[in-house]
């Protein structure tokens, strides 16, 4: 059976872009949605993990490594064919999520989700990030698509939250601070999983879904009001 290769061409140009960060101007002036003054920095390693810090005066000349993946975690692996091809089947096979409908939370919660992406560059002396490479970032849109609750499941600790939200958040590289988002952008991706995580694991049934949710909105740095979550329960998403 033949195999079709899918070409992508770049998404949009990532430079040149301001210089962005988290203690610009936020585009919501509402209550519901707050931004922290805080400067959030996202460093990366070879193996294409992130390490997330949030903290309001940092050192740029020192970038913390990240920490290793958590022990028992679903690891999900990627390569240069399963990425031109939009295959999502190895992320089915290694967390048995045949189904976006038939998922249930919990276990994933508990043992979380990360990727390990192998991929061979063309040119060898290519610089540039996993993130920044357009094919692998079309993967993650349509994993995202299919998948769209999947942040609030990933392991965190280890930066694949961080990781995740480069491959679908307009940034830039910075050799001392690592990965600097758009911050327009990284708004507006965190206001749509919150809509989404909250009514997904309230939907399941899953205790305290808005502290959860929280939790994952801080880890890129920004806070949620309340009113918010009121709002989503009166006008619930149709998840079925």
């Amino acid at each position: 059976m033949a195999t079709t290769l899918i070409k992508c061409k770049p998404l949009l140009p990532l430079s040149p872009l301001p210089k962005p960060t988290l203690s610009s101007k936020p585009i919501y002036h509402h209550p519901l949605f707050q931004r922290p003054n805080l400067t959030v920095s996202v460093s990366y390693n070879p193996q294409g993990n992130f390490d997330l810090s949030l903290f309001d005066h940092h050192d740029e000349s020192k970038v913390a490594p990240p920490p290793p993946p958590t022990e028992g975690r679903f690891d999900v692996v990627i390569d240069n064919d399963v990425i031109s091809r939009l295959d999502l089947s190895p992320f089915q096979a290694a967390t048995g999520m045949k189904s976006p409908l038939s998922v249930k939370p919990k276990e994933f919660l508990e043992r979380t989700i990360g990727f390990t992406i192998n991929y061979t560059r063309e040119d060898p002396s290519d610089p540039r990030e996993l993130s920044e490479f357009p094919d692998i970032r079309v993967w993650f849109v349509r994993l995202d698509a299919v998948y769209p609750w999947l942040p609030v499941l990933l392991d965190w600790r280890a930066g694949e939250l961080a990781r995740y939200a480069a491959m679908l958040v307009p940034h830039q590289m910075n050799m001392k601070m690592g990965v600097v988002f758009n911050p327009e952008a990284l708004e507006l991706f965190v206001m749509k999983k919150v809509f989404i995580v909250y009514s997904w694991l309230k939907h399941h049934n899953i205790p305290k879904p808005k502290l959860k949710t929280n939790d994952m909105a801080k880890m890129l740095g920004f806070g949620i009001g309340d009113e918010l979550y009121d709002f989503v329960d009166k006008h619930p998403l149709d998840l079925s």
